[in-house]
Parts: structure tokens; sequence; C-alpha cells
């Protein structure tokens, strides 16, 4: 995104940790000490390889617009912390599929199918 910005409509972030153009990669995993302590087995996360990265662009992954999808049943990714980061980093759209873990394509694949069909034809 941050590369080739002008070839991408639209980031979708399902089930995941969204980063932004303003801190360095790792910042959103630093914010959570409380989500770290929720995870049952202990991992990175990447934050190694994060932490080598400088922050990505305004100009390139600032401008690309980003939708978010909550998964109100993940347990990697809880959903206040999906919500805090809505918050925090600004999204042009937020949608929900209700009942989802943090692997909705294989819980729900029609669903989320359906979401990206959506995404696609508002911002293509």
């Amino acid at each position: 995104m941050d590369m080739f910005p002008e070839k991408i409509s639209v980031a979708v972030f399902l089930a995941a940790f969204m980063p932004d153009s303003i801190h360095e990669p790792p910042y959103v995993m630093d914010q959570d000490v409380a989500l770290a302590k929720m995870l049952l087995r202990p991992t990175s996360l990447f934050r190694e390889d994060l932490s080598k990265k400088s922050a990505f662009s305004k100009q390139g992954f600032g401008s690309v617009k980003r939708v978010y999808v909550v998964c109100p049943e993940d347990r990697a990714t809880p959903v206040n912390f999906q919500r805090w980061q809505i918050e925090t980093i600004r999204v042009a759209e937020v949608k929900e599929i209700e009942n989802v873990d943090h692997m909705p394509m294989l819980s729900k694949p029609q669903q989320v199918c359906q979401c990206l069909l959506e995404i696609a034809n508002n911002y293509i």
C-alpha cells in the first residue's frame, strides 16, 4: 500500500491489526498490554520484524481508503481492541459480520464473500 497506493482502491482489514501512517509499525501492539496477557499462547506477532521498519507514509499508505470488518467473537484480536483501532486510525467504513471468530473465511465464508462484494462495489 505504501509503495503503490494508486493501484489500490481500498484496503480491507478483517480480523487484523491495522497499522497507520503516524506511528512506527509496532505501535498498535505496544498500546494494548492487556491484549498480550489475554493471548493463550506466547507469540511475537512479528514484533521484531516490525521494529526494523519505519512508519508508513501519509502519501502512500495513508492515502489508501481503509475498511475494517469487525469480527465480534475474535479472541486473537478482541472486539474492544478492534474498536480501539477503528477509533484511533481513520477508516472510510466499518462493517461487521455477526457471530464470527478470528477465521471468518472458514466459519462464515458466504458472509465474508458478501461483505467483500459490497466493499468492492462501493470502492471500485
